[in-house]
């Protein structure tokens, strides 16, 4: 697995740039951070750039180079102590700059296919489990038929602490329930980091189950997103930087991130949200979600049409 003086030039002292995050248990998208150039420079390509083999750098630098459309892998970890964790989210997130769009297709975690790496079918989580980010990558590629361009590890954790860092977020919650800390009402709702948390992963109270669950993350990301883009204050800039550091990993360095500010930045202007569907099943006891294969080739085109 891989990975100005400031002072004399003040014009230059505050850029904007484009931090692509997977939201929480489950994933997720991008949010903007202004920061100081040399602290967001070093951070990113010392704490949070880690290439991975089953992504061409140099093919994909050329593309971004050239503003043509992206996939970027979304991964979102809930990691413990001494383990590795499953990417209880995965989510493709396609950038297309020619028509100033922004496409985020979720793939269920339990979804039963081809672990490329072990070459036997198991969840499609348990890539990341088995062979982190380059076994995810070439699994979500195998399955869509599709290149990653990119891809975006989060730590759940840190999602929290970043929440708090920018204040609060909103969504427009779609179901009301009490989890027994919080109460969640239908209608625009505000929350802090653990709040938010809360709110991602409830599931047994959702008759919707995993399915709304990820529709709550996709809300978060697009929340994040908003909240990240708005957020001006220079005195958050070193804490934010410090919280992505720790928390999250991509194969974009600070010259990518550049790139995308300058050449993408306008596909959240049209965002669209898609979830793949199939049913649950029991095999040998254990439960699988079946994406059937017009359901593959629906996503697979979607994804296509965006990089044609």
């Amino acid at each position: 697995m891989k990975r100005s003086e400031m002072k004399k030039k003040p014009r230059k002292l505050w850029l904007k740039i484009p931090l692509i995050i997977i939201l929480l248990l489950g994933v997720g998208i991008g949010v903007y951070a202004v920061s100081v150039y040399n602290n967001a420079k070093t951070t990113v390509n010392e704490k949070m750039h880690e290439p991975v083999n089953s992504i061409e750098r140099e093919v994909v630098k050329k593309k971004v180079k050239a503003t043509e459309p992206l996939n970027i892998l979304l991964l979102g970890v809930d990691a413990r102590a001494g383990d590795r964790g499953r990417s209880d989210a995965l989510m493709v997130l396609s950038l297309d700059p020619t028509s100033d769009s922004m496409q985020l297709v979720s793939i269920p975690r339990d979804t039963r296919t081809t672990i490329i790496g072990k070459g036997f079918d198991d969840k499609i989580n348990h890539a990341y489990a088995y062979g982190g980010v380059d076994m995810s990558v070439a699994t979500v590629e195998n399955f869509l038929d599709i290149e990653l361009d990119h891809y975006v590890r989060m730590n759940m954790e840190g999602l929290e602490e970043l929440v708090d860092e920018l204040g609060t977020i909103s969504v427009n919650n779609e179901i009301a329930w009490n989890d027994g800390t919080y109460d969640f009402g239908i209608g625009p709702v505000e929350m802090g980091g653990d709040k938010t948390m809360h709110f991602v992963r409830m599931r047994k109270q959702d008759p919707n189950g995993d399915f709304g669950r990820t529709t709550r993350q996709r809300q978060v990301i697009q929340g994040i997103v908003e909240q990240g883009a708005s957020v001006g204050s220079i005195t958050k800039i070193d804490s934010m930087l410090a919280i992505l550091g720790n928390n999250m990993a991509t194969s974009l360095d600070f010259a990518d991130m550049k790139k995308l500010l300058t050449g993408y930045k306008d596909t959240r202007k049209n965002f669209v949200s898609y979830q793949m569907t199939g049913s649950g099943t029991n095999i040998d006891g254990i439960y699988y979600f079946i994406v059937p294969d017009e359901e593959i080739a629906k996503v697979h085109g979607m994804i296509n049409e965006v990089n044609s």
